[in-house]
């Protein structure tokens, strides 16, 4: 798991992320207009969609709110469309980011992201910039206290998995990325609770940064993060534990 993440879990433990759900269903209904318009209404033929639509579930939101946004995607009912945006850029010790987003105006998206780069000793480059320093996979996440590393080296065998790692709490399963809803399909039929399967940017190598660098490093992406059309943030550095421990206690 990357500094960032480990962040995000201490935050959530010691309270001091605030689960803002109207901001949170936002990015989830962005995400069900988006699947359902690319892969149609049918949860059975669409894996994204039937993702997206867990997802807001396990958000308790409500059946009628899922249900318009699946209809606004396949264009039963009308609503705006969103276009999916990945922008590139760098932060403070050469660290690098990717942020993936969805928007109804790319003008106003690019210009308020780089005002949070900025603001953050970072820029917003062009393509080209950061995405060469990461690798696509698919990613299937289970808690370790569920399930032992035999099960999960059998499974994942079996299922067709790459590779697997131990991320702490988790156990993180990286398949190629147009395998991601299969592999994890045989995982939860083999009895394996899966908590989470997404594409993601993985970085081939990440930088460690500590004191400023490392506060400054983990405010951007929390600002990045809080944007509401930013979908997911992505970036190549590292913080050891005792140093985000420390930020968390300041």
């Amino acid at each position: 798991m990357s500094g960032h993440s480990k962040w995000a879990t201490i935050k959530r433990k010691k309270g001091a992320l605030d689960a803002k759900r109207g901001k949170v269903f936002t990015k989830l209904i962005r995400e069900i207009v988006t699947a359902a318009r690319m892969g149609g209404g049918d949860q059975d033929g669409n894996p994204r969609l039937r993702k997206a639509i867990a997802d807001a579930k396990a958000q308790q939101m409500p059946a009628d709110t899922i249900k318009r946004a699946t209809q606004r995607g396949t264009g039963e009912i009308e609503g705006a469309s969103y276009d999916e945006v990945l922008y590139e850029g760098t932060g403070p010790s050469g660290t690098l980011f990717l942020v993936e987003g969805m928007t109804d105006n790319r003008n106003r998206t690019v210009a308020e992201l780089r005002k949070i780069f900025e603001r953050h000793n970072g820029l917003l480059g062009s393509s080209g910039t950061a995405g060469w320093a990461f690798d696509r996979f698919g990613t299937i996440s289970l808690n370790k206290a569920q399930v032992s590393e035999e099960q999960l080296m059998e499974a994942a065998v079996e299922a067709g998995a790459e590779d697997y790692r131990d991320e702490g709490e988790a156990w993180v399963v990286y398949t190629p990325p147009d395998q991601l809803y299969e592999v994890s399909a045989v995982l939860e039929k083999a009895g394996l609770a899966v908590e989470q399967a997404a594409l993601a940017h993985v970085p081939k190598n990440k930088k460690t940064v500590t004191g400023h660098d490392a506060e400054v490093c983990l405010n951007l992406v929390d600002a990045l993060d809080e944007h509401d059309d930013v979908q997911n943030v992505y970036a190549d550095f590292d913080v050891p534990d005792a140093e985000l421990e420390r930020l968390a206690e300041g």
